[in-house]
């Protein structure tokens, strides 16, 4: 299905003494399994760096994955650039609004529009999302205010929209724990005979979580209709892939009997073509997929890190190149699908909703400090009761000022 990585071949046989040769493989042997992190993976890419459109060719990728965007037209295309465009200025005012003590944290998508927008264009209306807490490009695609999912982040809810309306789920903080919430909903989905499907999200360091392989290994056995959509962006905060993982991540589906591919998660066309194909195989009862998106976290794990200790310099820049809004724009312009008119219209609009983002976050009314003692219990408790007066006594002794 993808080309196997070099990460999969065996080393060569060493010379020497048997005790050198077992070191010098074992060596050898770790350094062909440990994915480099400058090298370039091979993966399924339908739109290059610079814009241009790959023709299938000789390469069986593109020609089994192609047809799944033949439908995309230039409308089409210009709705993709506008959604990462706007994902992109809503998630930089978040951003902001973070340093300047409107939000107690932040985390960024910042360089992972494609992988997002790709895959949440791809989902019909009747499935299901569950993501971590980084998916604003999925959510925005779901039709999620973007103004709602702050709230959570600065500390007046526990997530500002209803699940069901949209099909998308709260965010999940517990790394790796929505795989298996995924996983259990694809379960009862099959049972009840429904043609829709799951997608859970997830990064590269969750994949190194027990929940992981929990949820590959019931899904697998149950074929659940759920795809693992696992976002690669080379970083578990300061850990980079190489020291997680000894294989690419897409073969480890192998081991659990389902198939895994790579696809370029800087390619909104070739993530768009990719979950699609993973998703018509899970409505047709062919169980999961584990799709990685090769890209790269473009800023700060959150905004409370600092990737400047860890990374270097020419790697964000190499990245840069590569940058998934540019290559759209590149190709609209080559192509002439675009023309000034678009990009200052939508650069407008853009302002418009930076505007509306910073608003509606300020005037964001602080909870009822009571609530958190509300719906512990649905009749009550005593023990709750007795800490609701402790602390409204605390609180009182504030306004005596004491």
């Amino acid at each position: 299905m993808t080309v196997e990585s070099t990460a999969a071949r065996k080393p060569r046989r060493s010379s020497g003494t048997k005790r050198a040769a077992g070191a010098a493989s074992a060596r050898k042997t770790a350094a062909a399994t440990a994915q480099p992190h400058d090298a370039e993976p091979q993966l399924v890419q339908l739109l290059t760096p610079e814009g241009e459109r790959v023709e299938a060719g000789d390469n069986p990728d593109v020609a089994e994955f192609a047809p799944f965007v033949a439908d995309i037209t230039t409308e089409d295309l210009r709705g993709l650039y506008r959604d990462m465009v706007l994902t992109r200025r809503f998630d930089g005012e978040a951003t902001a609004l973070q340093r300047q003590g409107e939000l107690g944290l932040w985390a960024s998508l910042l360089g992972q529009e494609a992988a997002q927008i790709g895959s949440g264009r791809a989902l019909r209306d009747d499935d299901y999302v569950f993501p971590t807490y980084r998916e604003h490009g999925v959510a925005w695609c779901r039709g999620v205010d973007p103004t709602n999912l702050l709230g959570m982040f600065r500390g007046v809810n526990h997530g500002g929209w209803d699940p069901t309306t949209n099909n998308f789920h709260l965010y999940t903080i517990v790394i790796g724990s929505q795989t298996l919430h995924a996983t259990g909903y694809a379960m009862g989905v099959a049972k009840d005979g429904a043609d829709s499907a799951v997608i859970a999200y997830f990064g590269d360091g969750a994949s190194s979580q027990g929940d992981v392989a929990e949820a590959f290994t019931f899904s697998a056995v149950y074929n659940s209709p759920v795809v693992f959509f696992c976002q690669n962006n080379q970083w578990a905060i300061s850990e980079p892939t190489e020291r997680q993982m000894r294989v690419p991540l897409y073969q480890r589906a192998q081991g659990f009997g389902f198939p895994g591919v790579r696809v370029d998660g800087n390619d909104v066309l070739a993530c768009l073509a990719v979950t699609r194909w993973a998703l018509d195989r899970a409505r047709r009862g062919e169980g999961p997929t584990l799709v990685e998106a090769f890209t790269y976290r473009m800023g700060a794990h959150t905004t409370s890190d600092d990737p400047t200790k860890y990374r270097r310099d020419e790697e964000t820049a190499a990245w840069e190149a590569k940058d998934p809004i540019l290559r759209l724009k590149a190709h609209l312009l080559a192509t002439g699908g675009a023309d000034d008119a678009f990009f200052e219209e939508l650069e407008a609009e853009s302002e418009t909703l930076g505007k509306r983002v910073r608003e509606v976050v300020r005037s964001m009314p602080d909870p009822d400090t009571m609530a958190i003692f509300e719906n512990v219990y649905a009749d009550g408790h005593a023990l709750v009761d007795e800490e609701r007066a402790q602390f409204a006594a605390y609180l009182a002794s504030f306004e005596e000022g004491h």
